[in-house]
């Protein structure tokens, strides 16, 4: 872990990043690609140790709107027990009457639950999980240093209990690995069960490039030998990885989420998470 002070919080889309690195380790993390520029090995979290003096002086000056985080690491990394940004951020997201999207896999969201419902009281507050696979001993695998699938959906029945819409992040689905029809129908009968808005998708396969490809083949060669060399064969360089058997993959899924009232389409997701509700002229004013 190391300290710097930054210029600024937010991105085009009112998006924060608290921390810049990740500890969870799993295998196929897009943001270990040289394209973001993280000039430190990836673990050493950086802590962007101004971060909410910056948010509360620009959520001071702005309108209300929704703010989303995790889109590049994930807020809850375990340093977040500790240091609490999230939490604090929640707490001046609640005072000036903003709502709030975020992205983890970590159960550790469950530890601001009572910030969660008080801001969705007011306007919104939506909790995105990320599910790979429904095998606990494979998640352990791909993601190593995080809570296993069945935590997770344990997190997505507590939010559905306390009325915290969710959205799953059904991605990425690693060919040869977890791109099955056996693992998509369990997960989405977890998201089912759940009751979630949304099921995001973004095809069935994975991205790959400068800085996470390297990661992952070393990772193959570790836990899946013999793989990497049937990736080179099937896709070389290619950036995005897609199943062979995307098409009939996606079919299943965008088929069940129709049929239960589940959101898949990326637009209507995406709408919704920016979508800020004002519910009332008077939540304002508490």
């Amino acid at each position: 872990m190391h300290y710097v002070k930054a210029k600024g919080i937010f991105t085009s889309d009112y998006g924060i990043n608290l921390y810049r690195g990740c500890t969870h380790g799993c295998i196929y993390c897009d943001s270990r690609s040289a394209v973001y520029n993280i000039n430190h090995k990836f673990e050493d979290i950086e802590v962007k140790e101004n971060a909410v003096e910056l948010l509360k002086k620009e959520l001071i000056k702005r309108k209300p709107c929704m703010i989303g985080t995790g889109a590049m690491t994930d807020p809850y990394i375990p340093l977040e027990k500790r240091l609490e940004y999230v939490r604090k951020s929640l707490k001046l997201v609640y005072r000036y009457g903003f709502g709030w999207a975020c992205i983890t896999k970590s159960d550790l969201v469950l530890r601001d639950i009572d910030l969660l419902k008080k801001i969705n009281e007011k306007t919104k507050a939506v909790v995105q999980i990320t599910l790979t696979t429904a095998d606990d001993d494979l998640c352990r695998m791909i993601e190593p240093n995080v809570c296993a699938t069945s935590r997770r959906v344990e997190v997505l029945q507590r939010l559905k209990e306390e009325n915290i819409p969710t959205v799953v992040w059904l991605c990425p689905l690693l060919p040869h690995i977890n791109a099955t029809e056996e693992n998509i129908n369990a997960l989405l009968d977890f998201c089912i069960d759940a009751e979630v808005k949304g099921v995001l998708n973004m095809g069935m396969g994975l991205s790959l490039r400068e800085g996470n490809r390297e990661y992952f083949y070393e990772q193959l060669d570790k836990s899946f030998p013999g793989l990497k060399e049937r990736y080179i064969e099937e896709y070389g360089d290619s950036y995005f990885i897609h199943s062979r058997d995307d098409r009939r993959l996606r079919k299943i899924l965008r088929n069940r989420c129709d049929e239960h009232g589940i959101m898949h389409n990326q637009d209507e997701i995406f709408s919704y998470l920016h979508e800020f509700p004002e519910k009332s002229v008077q939540s304002k004013l508490l």
